[in-house]
């Protein structure tokens, strides 16, 4: 019988590695399809016999030559807790040989977001690739919400855990943020369109991973293609980084217009702090009220804006 403190143990182990939810009754293995099944060996009946305790050539020679040697009652093997990997380092998670090369799915993406000649066939064509392993764990494709026909459009980081349950980018307590924020300047979802740079949940919340990124990233420009907005709002430093192709951090990004041109688009942009660095640094949220009025000053620019709460 395993000891409550080895339970305890594998459930903290499994939270740390980002198993932080349980969404289903049972746990599903994810990786069945692609382990090779065992093949029961055809052993006779001399040779399916136990072979010695003794070591050695003679050992050997004896069982193959004269058969397996009685040596009593074999004791039943002692019961023993499941060993646990330590946190630092899980178990290396074997790979599905059906995922190619970080190149080779980029270019499988970039050539099913190419055919997409409307926000639903995008969605279609996401939901038919399967070149991001975020897919396997998510509950549900994140694509897209508010108005497709609209000026502006804000790309976050990736899905959360409401998100992810929902199907819907930015409806947790970040979202809700950002949309009293957009509020405040006359936005809501009415007026601008939302999606993010992942389409799938990380487990555990956590940052997507460059590959993840690639793999995303060419129905992310397709999706800005069809959508046509003439700013674009980045939400946090994963976003900014990758449409803005910039190594510096968040920080340094936000508080100044750049431009988004990866195929003379030329979109000029503009970086913010993501809604969930805000909850945990309030002291931040002066600057991003700047941002808001830098964003709220080029609307105006454009004819593109609508009065705020409290503005006659």
């Amino acid at each position: 019988m395993i000891e409550r403190a080895e339970l305890v143990r594998w459930l903290k182990w499994q939270i740390e590695a980002g198993a932080d939810e349980a969404i289903a009754e049972e746990a599903i293995d994810r990786f069945a399809a692609t382990r090779p099944k065992a093949e029961a060996p055809s052993f006779s009946k001399a040779e399916a016999a136990p072979m010695p305790a003794a070591s050695g050539a003679a050992a050997k020679a004896a069982y193959f030559d004269q058969g397996p040697v009685d040596q009593g009652p074999t004791p039943a093997p002692a019961l023993q807790a499941p060993s646990i990997p330590p946190a630092s380092a899980p178990p290396a998670r074997p790979m599905a040989p059906a995922l190619a090369s970080r190149a080779a799915t980029e270019n499988d993406a970039r050539e099913r977001a190419g055919f997409a000649q409307s926000l639903d066939d995008l969605r279609a064509a996401l939901d038919d690739f399967d070149g991001c392993p975020l897919k396997a764990t998510a509950t549900k494709l994140v694509f897209g919400d508010g108005n497709p026909k609209a000026p502006v459009m804000f790309v976050g980081e990736a899905p959360g855990e409401d998100e992810d349950r929902q199907g819907v980018p930015f409806v947790g307590v970040s979202g809700r943020l950002l949309d009293r924020m957009a509020g405040w300047i006359g936005l809501d979802r009415t007026t601008f369109y939302i999606a993010n740079s992942i389409y799938w949940r990380p487990p555990g919340n956590r940052t997507p991973t460059p590959a993840e990124i690639t793999a995303c990233q060419p129905f992310l420009r397709r999706q800005i293609e069809l959508v046509g907005p003439r700013i674009l709002v980045l939400v946090g430093g994963a976003a900014a980084s990758a449409l803005l192709g910039r190594a510096e951090g968040i920080g340094k990004l936000r508080g100044r217009w750049h431009v988004y041109d990866p195929d003379g688009l030329a979109i000029p942009a503009l970086a913010f702090y993501h809604p969930a660095y805000l909850l945990r640094s309030p002291g931040q949220k002066r600057e991003a009220w700047r941002d808001l009025l830098t964003l709220q000053d080029r609307l105006r620019e454009l004819g593109l804006a609508r009065p705020s709460p409290g503005t006659h």
